[in-house]
């Protein structure tokens, strides 16, 4: 699974220890989101749409799929 966690982040001027901060994960866990190691569970994928403002979609996409 693709996403624009280190975009969204990058326009608020966090770092990945502030992200993960805020949703109460630890760095590593945004990191490996990050670079695709991980896929988010849904609550926390829902904790970090609900953070950005934005639908669960506008963030991750699978692989095959282009962000909008």
């Amino acid at each position: 699974m693709r996403n624009r966690l280190k975009v969204l982040r990058a326009e608020r001027d966090w770092s990945q220890a502030d992200l993960a901060e805020q949703v109460g994960v630890a760095r590593q866990t945004i990191n490996a989101i990050e670079t695709g190691r991980y896929d988010p569970s849904l609550p926390l994928a829902f904790a970090l749409a609900a953070l950005f403002a934005q639908p669960i979609e506008e963030i991750f996409f699978p692989d095959d799929a282009s962000p909008s």
